[in-house]
């Protein structure tokens, strides 16, 4: 048996879950953290920047992960993670505070890249994927419960909520103390698995993979994004918004869980096909004023979430030989967190929110339709 008792396997999830907070931790007490840290334009950068340095710094941590192991660089990087958050609030001014944020994304490469890794590293095949759906689980629950932490507390004080990122420190006790530094897997097995890829994964390459997880990053975190513009426009309160956006990652994590199911049954290019269809539906969903609708359309989008970026992440993994496999979850994490940055400019798109969801739904369709085709077509 390679794989980690309970306690270091709730380790490794706990630390994905840092993946989502980065930015988000900071939204529901935007205003007063902002006007705390002395930041009166651009605010919305508090949220996106972290993305963009995850981005940047995404290639040198995969090198880094490749040369020197994960485990190491988790280390440093769940410190980095508590130490770097945290002292945001000793920080004054756009030109500190956006440095601060853009090298927390940074630090938040090298955590999600080596969390993943160890991941692939203890465990392999079906007990893998099943890991790695509870992975996309965690980090979206952990989008649920970070989110309303940072709400209660920007409520008490506007500095509370940057105290919650020294919780990294509390998950890298956990790492030395449940997750053992070192692993006897058998590489005769990971070559097997490695060498088989094609019968699993069928015409996606690397780079598709990267392709379509940016699209898929792109299309649901727009919500996040534009659905409180949309939603306050209709006399939605801040309670309700965050309660729809709350439910989405409920959703989600229901839907990554039962995704290896869905993957066995129907095989990973129609589960996201499906992801996709889901995404265009929830779009025409978000341009209805009516709940019920909107409630529809959360359902459909958190399911587009749960069966996308959980599956590709493993698909990353399993189209990766184990010497290069930090390198190439780092290229993921840069399309994940591309795609979340990207989202900052969409509402300059022309013609206002309405349009954007229109696009989100025909641009989804179109993916949705190119994999159901794809799929069809005999493997190479």
């Amino acid at each position: 048996m390679n794989s980690l008792k309970a306690a270091g396997s709730f380790t490794l999830l706990c630390i994905a879950s840092l993946t989502i907070m980065v930015g988000t931790l900071l939204a529901p007490g935007l205003v007063s953290i902002s006007n705390g840290l002395g930041i009166t334009n651009n605010t919305v950068l508090l949220i996106t920047l972290p993305s963009l340095g995850a981005v940047v710094f995404a290639p040198i941590a995969g090198r880094l992960i490749d040369k020197y192991g994960a485990y190491e660089l988790l280390i440093i990087g769940l410190f980095l993670y508590g130490f770097v958050g945290a002292s945001g609030y000793f920080l004054y001014g756009p030109t500190l505070v956006f440095i601060n944020r853009f090298i927390l994304g940074g630090v938040t490469a090298i955590v999600m890249a080596g969390c993943t890794v160890l991941i692939s590293t203890w465990y392999k095949g079906e007990a893998r994927l099943g890991m790695i759906a509870k992975q996309g689980m965690a980090i979206e629950l952990g989008g649920v419960i970070f989110l309303f932490l940072g709400g209660y507390l920007a409520s008490q004080f506007w500095g509370l909520p940057l105290a919650l990122y020294l919780i990294a420190w509390v998950f890298l006790a956990m790492l030395l103390f449940f997750v053992p530094s070192k692993h006897k897997a058998s590489n005769q097995v990971e070559e097997h698995i490695t060498d088989n890829t094609k019968a699993v994964i069928g015409a996606f390459s690397l780079k598709g993979v990267y392709i379509v997880s940016t699209l898929a990053m792109t299309i649901f975190f727009t919500s996040t994004v534009l659905l409180p513009i949309t939603m306050s426009a209709l006399d939605y309160n801040e309670s309700q918004i965050g309660e729809l956006l709350a439910f989405i990652s409920l959703v989600a994590v229901f839907t990554a869980g039962v995704m290896p199911k869905a993957t066995k049954l129907i095989g990973e290019t129609n589960v996201l096909a499906l992801a996709f269809l889901g995404f265009g539906l929830s779009y025409v969903c978000f341009t209805q004023p009516s709940t019920l609708v909107l409630i529809l359309g959360a359902i459909l989008i958190g399911i587009g979430f749960g069966f996308s970026i959980p599956l590709l992440n493993h698909m990353t993994v399993e189209l990766s030989a184990e010497n290069v496999r930090g390198r190439n979850l780092s290229y993921f994490t840069m399309a994940v967190f591309s795609g979340q940055f990207f989202t900052s400019f969409m509402e300059y798109i022309p013609g206002g929110i309405h349009n954007v969801f229109i696009i989100c739904s025909v641009l989804s369709a179109v993916v949705a339709v190119t994999l159901f085709v794809k799929n069809k077509k005999p493997a190479a």
